[in-house]
Parts: C-alpha cells; sequence; structure tokens
C-alpha cells in the first residue's frame, strides 16, 4: 500500500509543480507560492472533519510545524527554478536532491532497505549527471551546464527537509500534522508578501491554475504523508521523487520543450535508480 500511495503522490507532485510553474511565469513566485498554500490549506480544512480524530501530541505539532516552514520556502524555490530555466531539467534535478535528503535522513535514523537501496541512492547521483547535460543552440558542442542545476538542487534539499520533518510528526499523528505545517507556511509567506510588497493576482486565468497547483499539492502530501506512515522513508521517498515524470510529460505536450538523448537516458536511470531503493 506504501509504494501505491508512494506513486501516487509523484503523480500529484509533479502536476502540482507543472501548473504553479507554468502561474510563476506570468506573476511574482511568491504571490503564486502563497496561492497555492492557501488552496491547500482550504482543501485540508474541508477533509479533516470527515476523518477519525486522533491524539496529536507535542512532538508532532513541532515536527508539522518545522515541516510548514521548510515546505512554503521549498514550495517558493521551487516554483522560482521551474519558472527560469528548462523544466524538463529543472524538474528532476530538483526531485532528485529532494528524495535523497529525506532518504539519507531515513538510513541516518536506523532504516535499512537493503543493499539495492544503497546502490540506487548513488545511481541517482549518476542520474543528475545526465539529465543536466544539454546542448546549446550556439555551441560547437556538447556542454556541462551547472547554471540551472544548482539553485535546483538547493530548492530539492529544502523541499527534502518537509518531508524529513513530516514523517517525523509520526505514524500515529493522522493528516493533522500536515494541518500544523499549513498553518504555519501560510503566515510565513504572508509575511514574506508583505515585507517584499508584492501583490496577490486577481486575474481569474492566472488564479484558476494556482489554486488547482495547490489542490494538486495538498493531495500529493496526503498521499505522501500517509505512504511514510506505512512503509520506510527511504523507499517513499525514493518512489515520490519520480514525480518529475509528470512534468516532463507536460512540458512536452503543453509547451514543446525536447529533451537530449543524454537526459533521456537521465531519466530511464533515475527511474532505475528508484525502483532499485524501492525493492
Amino acid at each position: 500500500m506504501a509504494i501505491v500511495l508512494a506513486l501516487g503522490a509523484a503523480a500529484f507532485y509533479g502536476s502540482s509543480d507543472f501548473m504553479g510553474a507554468l502561474a510563476a511565469r506570468r506573476s511574482a513566485v511568491l504571490a503564486v507560492a502563497f496561492l497555492a498554500q492557501v488552496a491547500g490549506l482550504v482543501l485540508l480544512a474541508v477533509l479533516l472533519p470527515f476523518l477519525a480524530p486522533v491524539d496529536v501530541g507535542p512532538a508532532a505539532i513541532a515536527a508539522g510545524a518545522a515541516a510548514g516552514i521548510f515546505g512554503g520556502l521549498g514550495v517558493v524555490a521551487v516554483y522560482q527554478v521551474l519558472s527560469r530555466g528548462p523544466m524538463s531539467v529543472a524538474a528532476p534535478t530538483t526531485a532528485l536532491a529532494a528524495s535523497a535528503v529525506p532518504v539519507l535522513a531515513g538510513l541516518v535514523q536506523g532504516e535499512r532497505p537493503g543493499p539495492s537501496a544503497l546502490v540506487g541512492i548513488a545511481v541517482a547521483f549518476v542520474a543528475v549527471t545526465l539529465i543536466t547535460r544539454e546542448r546549446h543552440e550556439h555551441a560547437v558542442a556538447t556542454g556541462w551546464s551547472l547554471r540551472p542545476v544548482l539553485p535546483a538542487l538547493g530548492a530539492g534539499a529544502v523541499l527534502g527537509l518537509f518531508f524529513v520533518f513530516l514523517h517525523a510528526s509520526g505514524d500515529d499523528a493522522g493528516l493533522w500534522p500536515l494541518l500544523v505545517a499549513r498553518m504555519t507556511s501560510v503566515p510565513v509567506l504572508a509575511a514574506l508578501l508583505l515585507a517584499r510588497r508584492v501583490s496577490v493576482p486577481h486575474d481569474r486565468s492566472l488564479v484558476a491554475p494556482v489554486l488547482v497547483s495547490g489542490a494538486l499539492d495538498m493531495g500529493a502530501n496526503v498521499l505522501f504523508l500517509l505512504a511514510s506512515q506505512r512503509g520506510m522513508l527511504a523507499v517513499v521517498a525514493a518512489l515520490t521523487g519520480l514525480y518529475p515524470a509528470a512534468t516532463i510529460v507536460l512540458a512536452q505536450t503543453r509547451l514543446g520543450e525536447r529533451l537530449q538523448p543524454v537526459q533521456f537516458a537521465g531519466l530511464a536511470v533515475a527511474g532505475v535508480a528508484a525502483v532499485m531503493v524501492a525493492a
């Protein structure tokens, strides 16, 4: 069940990132992230009354609040990266970093998925190298580009901490840590909006995809939390890290982006790495 939930989370995260990144290309990234977070909070508030009550302790609340800080800042960073660079490069790089952090955290905490998982983690970093190899139109030969890579790695690492703290909230807290996380991230982003004097867009053609992105993101968060409560963090994080597949498919079909053969190979290697980690 944990594997199915993690794969579902991957599909939702990838679709959410695509919708959010498109909106971020037309408006301020911070405003887009704020609206998406609010949309997710509203959706979660609607769902919670239908769930069984649970006993949420101080540790779970603290972990949820920490997850909210890293989650809010991570969403801003990811949207920033995806809106500025090719999604087909930025999305996989961000995902590998976002999954590597919780995978390593799980191993440090004593999780032992098996020898193949350790090999899979190493293979994932090889995939990053392949995915970031781009062909520049005005260059004679294909070269290595780090410009879109480093910000994507940083954004992914921040988002990875969100997964770590969300998992740390415990297996018996239900979805309440997500509510704490979102009630933390929304005020943080609101404060940043006020400090930077960024206005929230009102155009329906822009607000609609942002709200959809926020709803998809919350759906992904719910699936990830349920998966991590039923399986090892390292395994769930590795499978969730496959989410760029949805982003890339949408980017290629909707935006006309095209990957180089070596980048296709990188995506294939990334998929193999995730499967090995989950084995």
